[in-house]
């Protein structure tokens, strides 16, 4: 029986490893599209992109390991029963729970390493996401200006560039700020670059004119130069002011947030933030469950579970719905926060049902009733 066990559980952590894989890499790629921007526009270092890519990976594993572990268990017990190795298993003495033992192992070491990414990793990742996304929009911000366009730079500030070069240069900039009520200043300069000093990062443009207005008197006024440097360290103030989401904060910061006056304002997204927490990685479990029990329960047939699969995962889809939806609403009202618990606990529940109503009907004999073909 243990080296049935064994054998079992090696399938599963297997094809959980090679899915998760397969899952991150895809959900990677999508990032990168966001994040490679840094890089191929020029300014940021390629350290800081590898960077920004490996602290994305705790914020959607706690997501992607459930459903890992769930198509890992359809795609083994279903293709042991399509090379009739169940029933070898069954013959062996393993009923439905004996069978379903290494899933549920397997599914219970997912849980626990859910509980460390949601509660520990995934709230330190969001922190160094925000802090690295921070730091490139502050230190490399004319990464962000797009060629051929108007970028708003801030409040009150446009900017367009003509061309962008390999080395970092500006050509052909246009630069409007308003954040002088009343003086609205426009910069036209043949070329600019990135220059960084002790007052922060600054962009120094070359063979241009300033023009200013003064819109209580209508006069303007107008400057010739060969240099001269432009303040763009909008993003700094933007987000050094920037309140701390909910995903960044710490599972402790989020237990105490009722002690903290600051935090009273938020504390409704605060509560519900916890609760997700303390309940997504619960659905490792219950996918399992309720996957093994729609697979092993009932009769055998050798072609496959093809509709037991689809019910499978048609299932996991309305809850996935269901948790993101309900998240949502419990962000405005906390009343909704108890319906959290009641969709991680259906899977457990439809799962047990199965599996407990299977043995009541009848023993471990009429548990096992092939059909034709």
């Amino acid at each position: 029986m243990k080296r049935l066990t064994l054998y079992l559980f090696r399938h599963l952590a297997v094809a959980t490893v090679f899915v998760t894989a397969g899952l991150t890499l895809v959900i990677w790629l999508t990032q990168s599209l966001r994040l490679l921007e840094i890089v191929v526009d020029g300014g940021a270092p390629v350290y800081l992109f590898l960077q920004l890519m490996l602290v994305t990976l705790p914020t959607f594993l706690s997501i992607v390991l459930p459903i890992s572990l769930l198509a890992a268990v359809l795609f083994t017990y279903n293709r042991l029963t399509m090379d009739s190795e169940l029933v070898v298993m069954r013959s062996a003495g393993l009923g439905p729970w004996g069978l379903a033992k290494p899933a549920l192992i397997l599914a219970l070491l997912v849980t626990m390493i859910g509980y460390g990414l949601t509660l520990y990793l995934a709230p330190a990742a969001h922190r160094e996401l925000s802090r690295l996304e921070s730091l490139a929009k502050s230190e490399f911000s004319t990464v962000f200006l797009r060629e051929g366009v108007f970028n708003e730079a801030g409040d009150g500030v446009t900017v367009y560039v003509r061309r962008r070069m390999p080395d970092g240069e500006l050509q052909g900039l246009l630069i409007h700020d308003t954040r002088v009520p009343g003086k609205p200043v426009t910069i036209n300069a043949d070329r600019g670059m990135t220059v960084e000093g002790e007052a922060g990062t600054r962009v120094v443009v070359f063979d241009g004119n300033r023009q200013e207005v003064d819109l209580a008197t209508g006069r303007m006024s107008q400057l010739y130069f060969d240099r001269y440097a432009v303040d763009l360290r909008i993003f700094e103030k933007q987000f050094a002011e920037r309140v701390p989401d909910a995903r960044e904060r710490s599972t402790a910061e989020l237990l105490h947030a009722a002690d903290d006056p600051d935090l009273l304002p938020f504390k409704s997204r605060l509560t519900a933030e916890l609760h997700q927490r303390y309940t997504s990685p619960i659905f490792a479990l219950g996918f399992t469950m309720m996957g093994v029990a729609i697979l092993l329960v009932g009769e055998f047939n050798r072609r496959g579970q093809s509709r037991r699969i689809v019910a499978a995962v048609a299932g996991v889809l309305v809850l996935q719905s269901a948790a993101l939806g309900i998240t949502n609403l419990a962000v405005n009202n906390n009343a909704f926060i108890p319906l959290l618990y009641v969709v991680v606990a259906v899977p457990l529940a439809v799962g047990a049902f199965l599996m407990i109503g299977q043995r009541l009907r009848g023993g471990r004999a009429s548990r096992f009733q092939p059909t034709a073909g």
